[in-house]
């Protein structure tokens, strides 16, 4: 399973979650953002339902795409804080290819949708706090066999206002669940609700993250926009994060970007649910090299590597500064958090003294090498990875090199293909069968 992560050895961290989850305790987990959390709590998961379940009930799936075993059961519940960790989780699992059927269900999709997914109870079901609680109240789904509670960043769940959701669903599980609560932040308090007792506490807080740079960008003005315009283009052709602190101000820098010739996207919590997943969806092919967020994208995203975030407004607490800077120099990679800030102005003491970035006159970036392709069927149609690769390069004829990355949902797919040939291959491909459904092709 490791192998089809791409990871060559477990971390410290993730060595002892794996050991400590065979005692019959409670586990609390304290890890750094960006340090293999959900890899460390799902592998002993998915060891423990390996070992459960009978050698016929265990078909490898050929990819992500296709869970072959379907549980009459649900024995795991993964309740976490936002719609995109919900989905992050789910595709890990599906990538682990354990073929163990997940779903993943959350506010802003119809319900319609739950019941058709949830039809088949998956073995994993992953959710936040008040679609979980809903759904149980409604009885869509049986607790009656769930033996493993995972409450991701919980913190993050209590912070918002879940507590009420996480009581309910909590409340309606059998009394015997083990339960594993995850953090990158030791400030709160775990509710008495929860019921652990004499947990092992696995705590990882303390090992920094050794290779993230911090550095200063000085404006001339109070208006940090020009600034930041030089930033981005000094740094150039690099995925990487804008934090601001308030919608408006997204708004107001997108403007700018757009006036500057700067491609990106904006990840706010008040954008659709289809508009936010698109809009990572182009960022993990490249058709967008940079957000523009809110501390939403401070946690639970599942996105490349970056090698840089910016905080164009600083955060007013040093936690939320912390994970922010998590998303870059995640694992053994390094990455630079840069702050801007007015060379009369001071920054908060949890920053200290850091050295400053002198900007190059570097000019604007090309635009990406990547567009993004929206296909009309997907995991529910049967369709996977191969079918699609096979289509637009058999019938398509696109080179290895002109096909990018492609994510597979429940009633669609997006794929990533290269700017110069996608026309053409719109043309080719569009209104063509995959599998036995025909489909449409279009660029978004």
């Amino acid at each position: 399973m490791l192998a089809k992560l791409k990871i060559e050895a477990l971390n410290p961290m993730q060595k002892e979650v794996l050991a400590s989850f065979k005692s019959d305790k409670d586990l609390i987990l304290l890890s750094p953002t960006g340090t293999g959390k959900t890899v460390a709590y799902l592998l002993p998961i998915l060891e423990k339902l390996l070992a459960e379940a009978a050698p016929d009930d265990i078909e490898p799936a050929e990819n992500e795409d296709n869970n072959a075993t379907e549980s009459a059961v649900t024995k795991v519940l993964i309740v976490v804080p936002s719609r995109e960790l919900a989905i992050q989780i789910e595709h890990v699992i599906r990538n682990m290819g354990s073929g163990f059927k997940v779903n993943a269900v959350y506010g802003g999709r119809a319900g319609y949708q739950d019941k058709i997914d949830l039809k088949h109870a998956p073995t994993i079901l992953v959710g936040t706090p008040g679609r979980l609680a809903d759904l149980m109240k409604r009885e869509i789904f049986s607790v009656s066999n769930i033996h493993t509670l995972v409450l991701d960043e919980f913190d993050k769940s209590l912070e918002i206002g879940y507590e009420n959701e996480m009581k309910e669903v909590l409340s309606g599980l059998p009394s015997n669940v083990k339960k594993l609560l995850t953090s990158a932040t030791s400030e709160a308090e775990i509710p008495s609700f929860v019921g652990l007792t004499s947990p092992i506490c696995i705590d990882y807080l303390h090992e920094k993250i050794a290779k993230l740079k911090i550095k200063a960008v000085v404006s001339p003005t109070k208006e940090l926009g020009r600034t930041l315009v030089q930033l981005i283009n000094h740094l150039g052709e690099q995925p990487g994060i804008v934090f601001c602190n308030f919608k408006e101000s997204i708004q107001d820098i997108s403007a700018g970007l757009d006036r500057s010739g700067i491609r990106h996207g904006c990840f706010t919590g008040d954008m659709e649910q289809i508009d936010r997943e698109r809009t990572l969806i182009k960022f993990r092919n490249g058709t967008i090299r940079l957000l523009i967020a809110t501390d939403l994208a401070a946690r639970g995203l599942d996105i490349p590597e970056l090698k840089f975030i910016i905080h164009f407004q600083l955060p007013p607490r040093e936690q939320e500064f912390i994970h922010r800077n998590g998303r870059t120099a995640r694992m053994k990679s390094d990455g630079t958090a840069y702050v801007l800030k007015w060379e009369k102005g001071d920054l908060p003491s949890f920053i200290g003294k850091i050295p400053e970035e002198k900007l190059s006159n570097a000019a604007v970036a090309a635009a990406p090498l990547w567009s993004t392709l929206y296909i009309t069927g997907g995991r529910r149609d049967k369709i996977s990875k191969g079918d699609i690769a096979g289509l637009f390069m058999k019938q398509g004829k696109l080179s290895n090199d002109q096909l990018g990355v492609i994510e597979i949902k429940q009633e669609c797919s997006y794929v990533g293909v290269k700017t110069a040939a996608v026309s053409r291959v719109i043309e080719l491909v569009n209104n063509e069968k995959l599998k036995t459904k025909k489909v449409r092709v279009s660029e978004i």
